[in-house]
């Protein structure tokens, strides 16, 4: 079970989102403004946050920024939850240093198994195994 923030000022999107993932076994702790999530996200040190970008009194990226300046959330993954174009939304996350972004609206079938997807660690890279040596000298010690 994560604890997971969701910081989005439409209730509805809100609850339905919270209720998909408490049903999926999470802690979903719904917030409506930038204000009560930094707050919640301080007290709370959640594993995830899904942060609207356009919020009605902060803007995310000012949340963001501010989060990424707390060391005890330095394990917390941050994922905007936009409804910007696609191509603007991913864009935008990246500039402001989100692990990922999820757009609205929301396919809901999907959407418990997007949010796990940035809460597992980075698969490992694996190095392929080491190829024996098949080359050849061209080196011919022999004379002529």
């Amino acid at each position: 079970m994560a604890v997971i923030v969701i910081v989005e000022d439409n209730v509805q999107n809100g609850r339905l989102v919270a209720k998909l993932l408490r049903n999926a076994g999470h802690r979903a702790i719904l917030t409506e403004t930038g204000e009560d999530g930094l707050t919640t996200i301080l007290e709370t040190s959640p594993d995830l946050v899904l942060i609207d970008l356009g919020l009605p009194d902060i803007d995310g990226q000012t949340v963001i920024a501010l989060l990424q300046q707390q060391p005890s959330l330095a394990r917390t993954r941050l994922v905007a939850f936009t409804a910007w174009p696609e191509a603007t939304a991913h864009s935008m996350a990246r500039a402001y240093g989100c692990h990922g972004v999820i757009v609205k609206p929301i396919d809901t079938r999907r959407f418990v198994g997007q949010v796990e997807a940035f809460l597992a660690p980075p698969e490992p890279i694996i190095q392929p195994p080491s190829q024996p040596n098949t080359l050849r000298s061209t080196y011919d010690d022999t004379t002529e």
